[in-house]
């Protein structure tokens, strides 16, 4: 029984669906196979329309022509084959008449649509040598009841439920399950305070789940929606907020010796970041100096730096990466920077050490009293010997900055002063993962645990309301800025084979102008599954055709290290002028003199990625292009290469992909769990994200353990995957 504020959402989590009178065990795994375990999962399944009733049409007032829903019950089926091709014909009628539905190529209607199916048909009434018809209706399938059991269960608005014939379940089973759900469920607890409900004029919880299942109005569900995407956005807020301040809690920063004032541009630079900044070859532009504001002001403040630095292709945020990490090599610390691939991280070292060539830091054990800042790598391709050396480097402090992967988080590795961490890509790496690298540098003296800055970087802008999910419990940078001097990439969708044979001319007079060009595959090889030119294959082809005469270098993530490492040398230093390759190349490969790229079967690639990829020219004052060739297999792939094709602003990308594709890819992880986005969509509702940061920062403010919410705090519990668990409440 509930208790006397109502039934959790824990005790619903923790019933299973077979408990339900309607439910059989049958039908109880047709639910396990949608996903649907609990009550919970069962009453969160949500309607994806509604029909209303006292709107829909009788047979006998259709015209031709005329779009409707309509209420009946199946009398006749037909199946044959003529000239080959399947045809389901369904006759179906209400009290006023008969209307045939026609279905083409669906041979599986036949059984789905048997007699005395009740169901609710949408289309356009046509009319065939007569006859009054329906050509591939969207069909609901309603009950297979007498008429007259089904009148009389019959709402004023019925709710439409994602069916599945596979699983055998109708839509109207799935609400008889969701009745009877919320009937033996009774009041439901509210864990919001009734404050925050009444300020956002916000509909009671029970209220709102029987509104959006059993609406009595066509209007009914919409006040029911906002209430409920409310609770989901809340649910992960709180989540993040309590990770920030338990972090924030459970360790003091190292008060690292810079400041804003480092950017003025001194005659005489005197700390190491001046003298960095000083000796760029070009100006800072006004976001990067913003950027680094901001984060020298979280370097030398009381409390861990917890940034993300989010940026548009080619903005400079290495730039400002390595001035933070040089804020804490300046202080006698050392730095990190882990990067999700190898080739990411071999590139960083390149473009590292080429931007602290002739830097010196203060060694007394040197002739002259100094040394130049010294970079190391560690990644699993570094042979044994090398890697005991970097290793042994940072345990003594010898080593100032180490890039690496994953070969970073391993046991041995040990820092004698771990300052500051940047993690790149963040969206390739987990909780754990981030939390594991600051770990190596956490210290504990005279009772204080002292936690390094933390610095994430991502190249693949979002927008702020899907940052505010995925990232919030890190302060925001922007660099949204392109340095002076680049040129913009003209990007062209080549449609057809004239528009082909114009990318790969334009690819032939960029090498003979000494530039280089990147020839992008889906595929590492040919599958007779995919659809789709291979790397492998397309080396091949235009080394002889299109391409012969020039060096046309290959490279994917399948090669062994050293092959991909001597590639890519001489993709640098122009041995080879043309590089076709997998999307291991999709960030952090700078190649200035790289002028053109064609991206095959563009399709088949997300905005982020081609966007990313087009990232990888437009690297100098060179006038550069990208072509992304194949025709769209979708109306969304149209959509995507036509958006692609128009802007370079990777932020009004991101909102164009955001609202073709939803969140879903965007979020990844951050939707599983029982509190996944199932109603709240970015797009549409940016305002509750908003609200739902305000309530949580303003509860947690208040109640930094959620003492005095333990309802709140088991739906924030329940709502997280077992790593943001473990790794928000395993103190």
């Amino acid at each position: 029984m509930p208790g006397s504020s109502g039934r959790t959402l824990a005790q619903l989590e923790r019933i299973s669906v077979s408990v339900l009178d309607s439910v059989s065990p049958r039908k109880a795994k047709a639910l396990a196979e949608l996903g649907i375990h609990s009550v919970w999962d069962l009453v969160t399944t949500y309607p994806r329309r509604y029909i209303d009733r006292t709107r829909a049409a009788d047979v006998a007032d259709l015209a031709v022509g005329d779009e409707a829903v309509v209420f009946a019950e199946v009398t006749r089926v037909r199946a044959d084959r003529p000239r080959g091709r399947s045809r389901v014909e369904v006759e179906v009628a209400d009290s006023t008449g008969l209307l045939r539905l026609v279905f083409f190529n669906q041979p599986w209607r036949a059984e789905q649509l048997s007699v005395g199916s009740q169901l609710l048909v949408w289309g356009k009434l046509t009319q065939y040598r007569g006859r009054r018809q329906m050509a591939h209706p969207v069909v609901d399938l309603v009950a297979r009841v007498e008429r007259g059991a089904a009148e009389s269960r019959m709402l004023q608005v019925i709710p439409v439920y994602p069916a599945s014939a596979k699983a055998g379940l109708t839509s109207w089973e799935i609400g008889t399950f969701v009745k009877e759900a919320l009937e033996r469920a009774g009041r439901l607890a509210d864990p919001l305070p009734a404050a925050w409900r009444r300020r956002l004029r916000l509909l009671g919880r029970t209220q709102a789940f029987e509104a959006i299942h059993r609406p009595q109005r066509l209007a009914d569900p919409w006040p029911a929606r906002d209430r409920l995407v409310f609770d989901e956005l809340l649910r992960l807020q709180l989540a993040l907020v309590l990770r920030r301040r338990a972090t924030e809690r459970a360790a003091a920063a190292i008060r690292h010796r810079v400041s804003p004032a480092e950017l003025e541009g001194r005659c005489q630079p005197e700390t190491l970041v001046e003298r960095f900044v000083a000796g760029l070859p070009f100006e800072l532009t006004g976001a990067q100096r913003r950027a680094l504001g901001q984060i020298f002001t979280d370097m030398a403040g009381p409390l861990p730096m917890h940034r993300l630095l989010q940026g548009d292709v080619g903005s400079g945020k290495t730039v400002v990466a390595v001035a933070a990490m040089l804020a804490a090599v300046q202080g006698g610390h050392q730095a990190a920077l882990m990067a999700p691939t190898e080739v990411l991280a071999d590139q960083h070292v390149l473009g590292v050490r080429s931007l602290l060539d002739g830097l010196v830091v203060p060694d007394p054990g040197r002739l002259g009293g100094t040394r130049p800042v010294s970079v190391g790598v560690l990644t699993h391709r570094v042979p044994a010997a090398a890697r005991a050396r970097t290793v042994a480097a940072l345990g003594s402090g010898e080593l100032d900055i180490v890039i690496g992967t994953h070969a970073l988080l391993t046991e041995d590795v040990d820092f004698a002063s771990l300052g500051v961490v940047v993690i790149d890509e963040q969206h390739r790496f987990g909780v754990e993962q981030r939390a594991g690298l600051r770990a190596k540098g956490r210290v504990e003296a005279s009772g204080t645990v002292v936690d390094p800055d933390l610095l994430v970087m991502t190249a693949t802008p979002i927008p702020r309301t899907a940052a505010m999910v995925v990232f919030g419990d890190l302060d925001m940078t922007l660099v949204d800025e392109l340095p002076p001097g680049r040129a913009p990439v003209t990007t062209v969708w080549a449609r057809g084979a004239l528009e082909e044979a114009a990318a790969w001319e334009r690819v032939r007079r960029e090498v003979e102008a000494g530039h280089r060009a990147y020839v992008i595959c889906p595929l590492v090889e040919e599958s007779e599954r995919v659809a789709a030119r291979s790397a492998v294959e397309e080396h091949r082809r235009l080394a002889r055709g299109a391409l012969a005469g020039l060096e046309v270098g290959l490279l994917h993530g399948q090669m062994p290290t050293a092959a991909k490492q001597a590639v890519m040398d001489g993709f640098r230093d122009g041995r080879v002028q043309v590089l076709v390759a997998t999307t291991v190349v999709e960030v952090g490969v700078d190649v200035p003199e790289a002028t053109v790229m064609v991206v095959e079967d563009a399709d088949r690639f997300g905005i982020a990625q081609l966007h990313q990829l087009r990232g990888r020219v437009g690297r100098s004052s060179l006038p550069s292009w990208c072509y992304l060739l194949g025709t769209a297999s979708s109306p969304g792939g149209e959509a995507r290469l036509a958006a692609v094709e128009r802007t370079t602003d990777g932020f009004e990308l991101a909102e164009v992909d955001l609202s073709l594709r939803g969140e879903g890819t965007i979020l990844g992880e951050r939707q599983t769990g029982s509190s996944g986005l199932k109603l709240a969509k970015l797009a549409r509702d940016r305002a509750w994200v908003e609200r739902a940061r305000e309530v949580a920062e303003a509860i947690v403010g208040e109640d930094p353990e959620l003492a005095a919410h333990p309802e709140l705090l088991d739906e924030v519990r329940l709502g997280l995957d077992p790593e943001e668990s473990t790794f928000l409440f395993k103190s």
